[in-house]
């Protein structure tokens, strides 16, 4: 008889009940684990190993030395709290390739840096990705060989946000990636900074979706990055709303490559551009977009919409493709780039003399590549106003 009436509650509107009922006490199962620098309470792997499923890690303040981590097909959080805990590689050769490697999963890294990777490889990564789902947020990557390396596999995803990549180390033909992304699933970077690079370049992904939305990458005086972005693999990316500025000490003068490995990974095969302020600082020209059309699948869909165009440069014939609304300007068209003011000032020429980005009508049929959001100094984003009447080229609305 009870069987009988569980068997009724369960198959009627009772199994919503009690699912809910579930799925709250397995959040109320969730615990958080503590571990320290010295060791107290924890050490970071004892917290990790007691960790189950759900579970949340968090990292006191401190520098945390010889403490590689792998985190193997899990569901967790690791999180630092209070001031940022930095995971040190020392800059010292290391048979593991990265400090922290996670392996599949669900796995979320918030408030931490990661300093100095090396690898006998010369490959030695802050966080390495093997598969899974993978988010970072409010993250620094300094003096890495790589920030972030995501290896093969076609079903893991990386999102990261409000994180800055910089301090690539000094190795002629190191070719140290701030960012460094294999043939995943999709690959989303939002309101995140890269600096400072050296020979590698900023962005590096072949993922089947490249989503790189309101960022700053950002050379600087200082840097030698060879392309700020590229896209050797296609794939279907949108590149909306960043500030792409390249820096007199570039190893290789193009901002944003796509499609340059001719052999395309993926079956479906797209570059979105827009709203995105490309600068090139030097007096010699740049391609600030080269595709390589003649190594894409045909009928590969390259648009540019509202791209303001700093420096001199080739961008359309660097792309056959669809354009509209994109604009060139001068360094001193900004407000004042040399404090990373990248905008237009309230009177700007180009201010409000943009294309509508919510109608355009490319190769594939109509899109909307209207930005929602702007990238906000230090890290982050802030979201535009709606109802707005006019646009103006590049990544600011302001």
């Amino acid at each position: 008889m009870r069987l009988h009436r569980l068997a009724a509650f369960a198959s009627g509107p009772g199994l919503a009940l009690l699912a809910g009922a579930l799925l709250a006490w397995g959040s109320a199962a969730a615990e958080t684990l503590l571990a320290g620098p010295k060791g107290e309470p924890l050490s970071l792997q004892a917290a990790v190993a007691r960790a189950r499923d759900g579970d949340t890690v968090d990292l006191l303040p401190g520098d945390y030395r010889g403490q590689t981590l792998l985190v193997a097909q899990r569901r967790l959080t690791l999180r630092g709290v209070g001031q940022r805990p930095v995971v040190h590689g020392d800059g010292q050769r290391s048979t593991a390739r990265a400090l922290w490697t996670v392996r599949g999963g669900q796995v979320r890294v918030q408030n931490i840096e990661f300093r100095g990777a090396r690898s006998q490889e010369a490959a030695g990564a802050g966080l390495r990705q093997e598969g899974g789902d993978l988010t970072v947020v409010d993250c620094v990557f300094s003096d890495n060989e790589h920030g972030i390396l995501a290896t093969n596999d076609a079903a893991a995803q990386l999102t990261i946000e409000r994180s800055l990549f910089s301090a690539a180390p000094r190795v002629e033909g190191g070719l140290p990636h701030l960012l460094n992304v294999g043939r995943i699933g999709r690959l989303v970077v939002r309101g995140s900074r890269f600096e400072d690079g050296f020979e590698g370049h900023m962005i590096k992904s072949r993922a089947r979706e490249s989503r790189i939305e309101y960022n700053l990458l950002n050379d600087g005086p200082g840097g030698a990055s060879s392309y700020e972005i590229e896209l050797p693999a296609g794939g279907q990316a949108v590149v909306l709303g960043n500030v792409i500025a390249q820096g007199p000490g570039s190893q290789n003068r193009v901002l944003v490559a796509y499609g340059s490995e001719g052999q395309a990974a993926w079956p479906e095969n797209s570059l979105h551009l827009a709203h995105n302020t490309l600068v090139n600082g030097l007096w010699t020209p740049a391609w600030f977009l080269r595709v390589w059309s003649d190594r894409l699948p045909e009928g590969t869909d390259v648009v540019a919409v509202n791209n303001l165009l700093v420096g001199p440069g080739i961008f359309w014939l660097g792309a056959p493709g669809h354009f509209l609304g994109n604009r060139p300007a001068t360094l001193g068209m900004l407000a004042d780039a040399a404090t990373m003011a990248f905008e237009l000032p309230p009177d700007g020429f180009w201010r409000g003399r943009a294309s509508d980005p919510r109608q355009v009508r490319g190769p594939g049929g109509a899109l909307d590549l209207s930005p929602q959001a702007e990238f906000t100094l230090p890290l982050g984003t802030q979201p535009l106003a709606p109802g707005r009447s006019s646009w103006t080229p590049g990544a600011f609305q302001r």
